[in-house]
């Protein structure tokens, strides 16, 4: 029997910091000039989401993967590890 993907992220604890490690750039670009979003549908935490004037980063969830860095067309997007003891903790099992 397989586990499913949301019984596994279930065993991972996360520490937050209240600053954020995650930074659009350029929010305007975003809108204006960004027409695949792709920040949207990359991230597998589902960390950004389209509001009505902007895309919101919750970075609460961020499970530190990068792709939203990588996947952005226009690297509007700073990405950084969070300061020392704050982040995703993963547990195997």
């Amino acid at each position: 029997m397989s586990a499913r993907v949301e019984d596994k992220l279930f065993l991972d604890r996360f520490k937050v910091d209240e600053e954020s490690h995650l930074r659009i750039i350029s929010p305007k670009k975003c809108l204006k000039d960004c027409s695949q979003q792709a920040c949207l549908y990359l991230c597998p935490a589902n960390v950004y989401r389209l509001e009505t004037d902007h895309i919101a980063v919750h970075h609460e969830g961020c499970l530190e993967c990068g792709s939203c860095r990588v996947g952005c067309p226009h690297l509007n997007i700073e990405w950084r590890f969070p300061k020392g003891g704050y982040g995703i903790s993963h547990k195997f099992g």
